[in-house]
């Protein structure tokens, strides 16, 4: 699943390539017919943000909001450009003065009155963004812990809590932290938790300037490049997410 990196470097791309621009929308697939995107028609695209992993395409007084999943995605191209996958595919096309923006396949795509942002039951419950300039750890720590008893791994995952992170940086922040993912909330204090999220602020903000960065523990079944300890892999939390993290490391 796309997550918080992957989101904000996807809103920096669209808004660089046509924010400002008053954008051709139409709708190839029946999905983004579905989804109204071509209420969008002739708008002026005002920016691209996001919060956690959503993006949301400003539009005036209506917003294109889109959630990527496991397999969706946003491509940028020339105007006219040739794409990678096939036109039936696009659920959303963006067309502005010199560039294209495409989107491909996600479980969300909708288009909201901007007035109903703040109270929508998808976005209004999101926790504080990782990424966000602002972010306040604090914040987070409160909401983390609503359930003392909850895994680290797994509540770094519940995005009501704390918005953006996924899979990959949740054992990649764990590792760099030195927490166990397997250890309740109420085991640690907010100087563990305020690591841990700052771990992954830092290592996601850097994979948004560089792409993807090499993994400590994620995905790797090699031995620990600090300590030589093998790496451990197992399903963790109600969705089974695999959470990797070296046995000695985060003792």
């Amino acid at each position: 699943m796309a997550e918080g990196d992957t989101i904000l470097r996807a809103a920096r791309r669209l808004d660089a390539a046509l924010a400002g621009e008053a954008v051709a929308v139409t709708a190839p697939n029946p999905r983004g017919r579905a989804a109204g995107v071509e209420r969008l028609d002739g708008r002026r695209l005002e920016r691209v943000d996001c919060h956690g992993k959503n993006l949301l395409l400003r539009c005036g007084d209506l917003v294109l909001h889109s959630h990527l999943g496991m397999n969706g995605s946003w491509h940028v191209y020339p105007r006219g450009g040739r794409w990678r996958k096939p036109r039936r595919a696009a659920w959303a096309v963006l067309v502005g003065e010199a560039q294209e923006a495409v989107q491909f396949g996600g479980p969300t795509l909708r288009v909201l009155p901007a007035v109903r942002l703040g109270r929508d039951p998808q976005l209004a419950r999101l926790g504080p963004d990782v990424l966000a300039p602002d972010f306040d750890p604090e914040a987070a720590i409160r909401l983390l812990r609503a359930d003392p008893s909850r895994t680290l791994g797994d509540a770094l995952l519940d995005q009501t809590a704390i918005a953006g992170i996924g899979n990959i940086f949740k054992s990649e922040a764990c590792f760099a932290a030195r927490l166990d993912p397997w250890r309740p909330l109420g085991e640690l204090g907010d100087e563990d938790l305020r690591a841990v999220l700052l771990a992954a602020r830092e290592l996601m903000l850097a994979a948004v300037e560089k792409g993807r960065l090499p993994h400590a523990v994620y995905r790797r079944r090699s031995p620990c490049a600090v300590c030589g300890g093998p790496i451990a892999a197992r399903g963790q939390g109600d969705a089974n997410r695999t959470t990797y993290w070296c046995r000695k490391c985060q003792a």
